[in-house]
């Protein structure tokens, strides 16, 4: 089982929780809502978490496949339902940027692996409705001059 402690810290709702491993992370509302910028907003939260989930997904069956994994990027872009209370996340678009040597058609069956299998963020968002798309791109390292 999971635990995660929560204390507000900044204002009315700036917030920092804490999970049973002492990281912490930093939230709270968007001015427009009485929040005063301190740290993320829960629902982005959520967009992180699916971004952290997969990646890890992602390199590590890419790792597995003796494939250069030199540097990785994500892009993560969201909407949200428009009008309603609870607002959930509706339709979810993510990028996905490998640098090194790596076979495109391996990157692209790794994201389809973790999207679609591993990863309990992406399976959670869907459940409740979201559709996730997605793009890779694969990039080669340019070498550096000495």
């Amino acid at each position: 089982m999971s635990k995660i402690e929560l204390s507000r810290v900044h204002g009315d709702f700036g917030f920092e929780a804490k999970d049973t491993n002492g990281h912490i992370v930093k939230m709270d509302s968007s001015p427009e809502s009485g929040g005063q910028d301190y740290g993320v907003r829960p629902m982005q939260m959520l967009l992180m978490g699916l971004a952290g989930c997969s990646a890890i997904d992602v390199i590590a069956i890419l790792k597995k496949q003796r494939q250069e994994v030199e540097d990785y990027k994500m892009v993560v872009n969201g909407e949200r339902e428009a009008g309603k209370e609870p607002s959930l996340w509706k339709d979810i678009k993510i990028e996905f940027h490998l640098y090194g040597d790596i076979d495109e058609d391996k990157a692209v069956k790794a994201v389809e692996l973790s999207l679609n299998k591993y990863c309990s963020v992406a399976a959670t968002l869907e459940g409740a409705g979201a559709e996730i798309s997605w793009n890779v791109f694969v990039h080669p390292v340019l070498l550096k001059n000495n």
